[in-house]
């Protein structure tokens, strides 16, 4: 157990002395423009579809469960409230993240684990240039800027998924639907949303950096650093989220 314990802060520390380094190479000089719009479209862009497709079938399943719930209550009428506090506090955030750090965080490490077993860092090395600055940078401001564009999209695509299941299978009306959407939310709850999303991509990044130059053992440690990623990333997002909203919620 100690042991144990021992390996997690030890992993803690080192993530958290290359979030100190990275933001020391990003202050220290501006980011290469090019690199960083080729990872905003690679890391972002792409991200675009499954980010989309899990919020718009999450807002159809939460729009069909909360109904059969709510009629119990007579609060069937409430739906579109319970859509969109639910997506644009949690919902959205949080699958968006997990979703797009599966993704996202497997392909940063499987690439920086390749070129680490190949002596391609290095070689970075050798020519006095900084890995970090190389490869960490790019990649953790991509995922800062992204991730809050593509949870807003998500929130979106959510919340009109609810909309076509109130009218199609609820028979509301959607004027009726969106009134109790907009009702239901104010700045807080999408400030509270898009907060997270911050540290959501932080974790996501750094831990997916952090494996891919840490990575030893040929093809065989890129693959097992790449299923480290995704598992370590997604229990980030998932224990910070209620810390985080528990943050929120005080203010």
């Amino acid at each position: 157990m100690n042991g144990v314990l021992a390996l997690a802060f030890g992993h803690v520390g080192e993530i958290s002395l290359l979030f100190g380094r990275t933001v020391r190479e990003t202050v220290r000089r501006r980011p290469e423009w090019d690199v960083l719009v080729d990872q905003l479209h690679h890391l972002g862009v792409r991200s675009l579809a499954i980010a989309t497709v899990t919020a718009l079938f999450t807002g159809m399943v939460l729009a069909l469960q909360t109904s059969y719930s709510l009629a119990a209550y007579g609060a069937k009428l409430f739906v579109g409230n319970v859509v969109a506090l639910s997506l644009v506090r949690e919902l959205g955030p949080v699958l968006t993240a997990l979703m797009v750090g599966g993704r996202v965080g497997a392909g940063i490490t499987a690439e920086i684990g390749t070129m680490k077993v190949t002596e391609q860092i290095d070689a970075i090395r050798a020519m006095a240039a900084s890995p970090v600055r190389k490869l960490v940078v790019p990649k953790v401001l991509a995922i800062l800027i992204m991730l809050p564009i593509l949870v807003i999209l998500a929130d979106f695509v959510g919340i009109m998924g609810g909309l076509v299941m109130a009218v199609t299978a609820l028979s509301q009306p959607a004027a009726f639907y969106m009134q109790h959407v907009t009702s239901a939310l104010d700045l807080h709850d999408v400030l509270s949303g898009l907060g997270k999303t911050a540290f959501f991509a932080l974790f996501i990044g750094l831990v997916a950096c952090h494996n891919g130059l840490t990575t030893t053992g040929g093809a065989d440690g890129v693959g097992r650093s790449t299923t480290q990623t995704v598992v370590t990333s997604s229990l980030c997002v998932l224990i910070s989220d209620f810390f985080l909203t528990k943050f929120f919620l005080a203010f």
